[in-house]
């Protein structure tokens, strides 16, 4: 179970979607668009499990984008604490 968290970093890399179609700046929401930065950290969890269980985070990088298909893949970011999770009862349980 330890192992499986790291796969959550996989729904982090999401948020690189904003670098590719960047939100407009006037949207609302830019501090939490930053949060996209920590989709690289996801990479990291085919090494480190929590890593990518942090790394989820990564995709509320696009919250309130123009595209609502992208929009709402932002809502993978909530799998976080799921993760988390899973690795400390992997770990420690």
């Amino acid at each position: 179970m330890e192992k499986l968290a790291g796969l959550f970093g996989l729904f982090g890399l999401v948020g690189l979607i904003g670098l590719v179609k960047p939100v407009p700046f006037s949207a609302p929401g830019g501090l939490l668009r930053l949060a996209s930065i920590l989709g690289f950290i996801g990479w990291a969890g085919f090494w480190y499990p929590l890593a990518g269980a942090i790394g989820a985070i990564g995709a509320f990088g696009v919250w309130n984008h123009p595209n609502p298909k992208f929009a709402r893949l932002a809502y993978l970011g909530f799998t976080m604490p799921i993760g988390v999770a899973m690795y400390f009862v992997g770990r420690y349980g």
